[in-house]
Parts: structure tokens; C-alpha cells; sequence
């Protein structure tokens, strides 16, 4: 029987990107409109020239800014002072950027901006799940009730380019935790993103400054204007008027308009979001699920792929579907205990990198029985201990996949012509309680997939392949207490 014609890398990429575009948007770009940055400290340095040029918008959705992040509020307030034009809006979570309160942060950080510059000029909106409100809100301590929804995404706008990335915007995220950034000059796909992170900031408290005693320096209500009412009064409401105010955004489309045809180095972005505590559905699970699904039938079967996430706790489904992809290589990428920015915590916060640990081992006994032994394994990254002088953390996540060379079987000469990026963990927190924001770029631009392939081994550099022997050692042991905390969690409703 005669071998199958061995097919492009963009034909290939085509089968693919012909069902994504059932799914998400897609935006089409050239190349070199894509900047890989590789270090926390070339994040924070871009984002800051970025926000000193601005001159008509910034817009900044993260999870929180560390409430001593005043070097970036300076240049954000140098910003405004120079450009009478500017506009700025943050977006972040209300339980993490208020849990200090009273005393300094991510709500108090920010106030003085709306003080200097006015409310017109300098929006403040933080995002509050509607899945912790009564007695659980009142009982959950706060530094847990994380696990009950929050606002993930990482948008970090400035006039029309925009930087996608799971860091949030505190010191460690600027010098020594590790992740992934990537820098797109799109007007479109700016735009696109700005009216994400406007609608879910229409579905969100408002900050205002306060010189009130014990109020931290703000206040935060429900403005009359929302598009919906607030998740604390009618959690199930505040549902149905979400649905109402975001689907749109997540509806399918062609614009803009294709590329000419002359262009053979296509490069498409697809936005790719999980917002479902306020949708029905969203599109990232489903267009993950027919990327990996055409990884296991022709002319896609024997690719390879790289996963990462700082958090290992993928749900069974992500895991089952990396699975059954039965890759001619596949890489798990993922941070050692010493790496993970909660080893050493106080109270049930501390037990998590235990419970990652216990999760890694499950993820390896699961990789041997469906006998993928050989061509599945896992990597832990470790650069220093955190809290230690020198000591990282990693925090990056995302997947890369390189498929069969056009010329044989062989993959290891390719690099990848597909990646997902942003603020997802792949976790049931990010499929059911948090907001999360990605795209995926598709490319068979030779020099964007040679980039991509670097980016994979330089987060690689500091990663060290592990077995389940290595988690049998006394000191990777996982006790009862880290088993019965992740019980406790998942009874009350929570993820990790």
C-alpha cells in the first residue's frame, strides 16, 4: 500500500484553523506584528515604555497590582499629565484587591488617580464572582476564597497594541517569577480585547476614593448603570442579564477580511475565552478540544506537543484529551514545590504545592498505564527556592504544537505552528469559576514558528525530568492533611 503524500505545514494548519473559525474570531496578521518577550524584568520594562507613550487608551485587566507597585502607578499618572487625551481603566478582582482592607491595596493603590484626574478620565471597576455570596462569603477565609471565581484574565492594552500573558502586574511577576508575554501591534485584535475587558468592567464594582476612617481609602458600589444587578443581591440574575451583555463577543467571525492570497506565511489569531460564570458556554475548552481531537487522525497523527502550567492540576478531561493525542513526543512542563509561589504559605494555602505534587504522580501513574511511557514525559522547573536569595517561581502556562514534518514522519525537525497563550490553568477554576483570556496563534511563517520553538527551550532551561521514583523520595511524600484539604475544598464548592 503506497504512503500518504506527506502534506504542508499550512495545509496541515489549515485542517485545523478551517474549525476554529466555527468557534472564535479570527484576526490575521503578518508575522513580525508578534513580539515574544522572555524575562519578567523585558515584560516590565515594555509594558512601562508602552504606558509612557500613550497617548489615547490604556487598559489593564489582571487579577490584582501589588498594593506597592507605586513605580507603575507613577508612570501611569505621568502618562495622564502629558496626554489630556488619555484614558485609563483597570479591571481586577474585588475579593484579591480588597482582602487587606484596611490597610493598603490594589483598591487603595488606585484611588489617588481617580482623585488627580477625575472619574471621566480614570476608571477603576473590580470584578466579583457571583458564586461567594451569604454565608459562604461571611465564613470562607479570605485568603481561600480564591477558589471560588475570580477575575484571571491578563489584558494588558496600550492605544492599539496589546501584551496577552498569565503574569499579574506585582514585583515578583516583574523580576523573578517566571512567564510567558507575548506582544501583539493589531489594532483589531486590540480592539476586540478592549470590549472584553469593557463588558465584564460594566458587570463589575465601581472604586471610588474615600477619606473616610476604616474604609481603606475607598468605596466600592454597584453603579445603576451596570448592565446587570450586583452578584451579592441576585447572584442568578446577575447571571441571566451577563449572558445578555457578553455572547455576543464570543460569536464567530470573518473579519477582517483574509489576507491576499499572495501571502503564503499566514499567521491567524483566534481570542479564545472561559467565562462561564457568566455564560452558558464559552469558546476556549471547545477549541482546545478540536485541536487536540485532530491530533489523533490524519494527516495530523505523530505531532508533538509541549504543555505547561505553574499549577499542575489540569481537569480529567484536558488530561484525557492530551492523552489520546498518543503524541510521537509530548512534553509536560510544570514548577517543582520550590518553584511554586505558595510553598512555604501559612495555614491551608501551604498545602498546595503538596497537592499539586500528589496530582503530578496521579498524571505519571495515568501516562504508564495507557502506555505512553516512552513518549510522554514530565518536566519539573526549579531555579533557586522561592524565599530564598536568587529563588523563582514559575507561573508560565500555555501549549505548543509542532506537527509531522512535510518531508517524513519525523517532528523533531519542525518547530510549532500552533500555540495557545494567557491566563488559563487549565484547571476545573478555570472551566467553571474563573474569567480567563487566550489566544491561540496558528502560523506556518517559518520565522514565527523558529521563535516559538525558542521560547519552548528557553522555558525548558531550567526543567529536569522527573519519574514516579523521584516522588516515592521521603521529602516529595504528600500526607493526609494535603488529601483531606483538597476533599474539604471540592465538598464546599471550590477548585484549587
Amino acid at each position: 500500500m503506497a504512503s500518504p503524500v506527506p502534506q504542508s505545514q499550512a495545509s496541515m494548519l489549515a485542517t485545523i484553523t478551517t474549525d476554529l473559525d466555527k468557534i472564535a474570531p479570527r484576526f490575521e496578521i503578518q508575522p513580525d506584528q508578534i513580539e515574544i518577550i522572555q524575562t519578567p524584568a523585558e515584560f516590565y520594562q515594555t509594558l512601562k515604555d508602552k504606558i509612557s507613550k500613550a497617548q489615547h487608551r490604556i487598559y489593564l485587566s489582571t487579577l490584582y497590582i501589588g498594593k506597592t507597585e507605586h513605580e507603575l502607578i507613577s508612570t501611569i499618572r505621568d502618562a495622564l499629565q502629558h496626554n489630556p487625551g488619555l484614558k485609563v481603566s483597570f479591571l481586577t478582582d474585588a475579593l484579591r484587591g480588597t482582602r487587606e482592607t484596611p490597610n493598603p491595596s490594589t483598591a487603595s493603590l488606585m484611588t489617588p488617580l481617580i482623585s488627580e484626574f477625575g472619574p471621566d478620565r480614570v476608571e477603576v471597576r473590580m470584578y466579583h464572582t457571583p458564586n461567594l455570596t451569604g454565608l459562604r462569603k461571611k465564613y470562607i477565609p479570605k485568603r481561600i476564597n480564591e477558589g471560588w471565581g475570580l477575575q484571571h484574565m491578563k489584558l494588558y492594552g496600550v492605544d492599539d497594541e496589546i501584551i496577552m500573558s498569565g503574569a499579574n502586574l506585582s514585583e515578583d511577576y516583574f523580576t523573578n517569577r517566571q512567564d510567558r508575554y507575548h506582544l501583539f501591534r493589531s489594532k483589531d485584535l486590540t480592539d476586540y480585547f478592549k470590549r472584553i475587558h469593557d463588558g465584564v468592567a460594566k458587570l463589575s464594582f465601581d472604586i471610588q476614593p474615600s477619606t473616610q476612617e476604616g474604609s481603606g481609602g475607598y468605596t466600592m458600589s454597584w453603579p445603576t448603570t451596570n448592565a446587570a444587578p450586583s452578584p451579592l443581591d441576585s447572584p442568578s440574575n446577575y447571571r441571566s442579564a451577563a449572558e445578555k451583555h457578553l455572547a455576543h463577543l464570543l460569536v464567530p467571525s470573518n473579519f477582517p477580511a483574509a489576507l491576499p492570497s499572495s501571502s503564503t506565511s499566514k499567521t491567524t489569531i483566534y481570542p479564545i475565552l472561559s467565562l462561564v460564570p457568566l455564560l452558558p458556554s464559552s469558546t476556549e475548552l471547545p477549541a482546545l478540544t478540536k485541536i487536540l481531537t485532530h491530533l489523533t487522525t490524519p494527516p495530523l497523527r505523530n505531532s508533538s506537543w509541549t504543555f505547561t502550567a505553574g499549577y499542575f492540576n489540569m481537569t480529567p478531561s484536558f488530561r484525557r484529551l492530551l492523552l489520546s493525542t498518543r503524541p510521537s513526543s509530548g512534553t509536560v512542563l510544570t514548577a517543582h514545590p520550590h518553584a511554586n509561589g505558595f510553598y512555604g504559605s501559612k495555614g491551608v494555602s501551604g498545602l498546595l504545592p503538596g497537592a499539586y505534587t500528589h496530582l503530578a504522580k496521579s498524571f505519571l501513574r495515568k501516562v504508564k498505564h495507557e502506555g505512553l511511557a516512552d513518549s510522554i514525559i514530565l518536566k519539573e522547573w526549579k531555579k533557586g527556592m522561592v524565599g530564598q536569595e536568587g529563588g523563582w517561581t514559575y507561573h508560565a502556562k500555555g501549549l505548543w504544537v509542532t506537527f509531522p514534518s512535510s518531508s517524513s514522519s519525523e517532528v523533531e525537525k519542525e518547530d510549532p505552528s500552533l500555540t495557545v497563550i494567557g491566563s488559563s490553568n487549565y484547571t476545573k477554576r478555570s472551566y467553571e469559576l474563573d474569567l480567563e483570556a487566550n489566544v491561540i496563534i496558528a502560523t506556518s511563517d517559518p520565522g514565527l514558528r523558529r521563535r516559538l520553538g525558542e521560547e519552548v527551550k528557553w522555558l525548558g532551561e531550567h526543567a529536569k525530568q522527573v519519574n514516579e521514583q523521584e516522588f516515592e523520595k521521603p521529602e516529595r511524600k504528600v500526607g493526609m492533611n494535603v488529601r483531606m484539604a483538597m476533599w474539604a475544598v471540592r465538598v464546599l464548592g471550590g477548585a484549587l
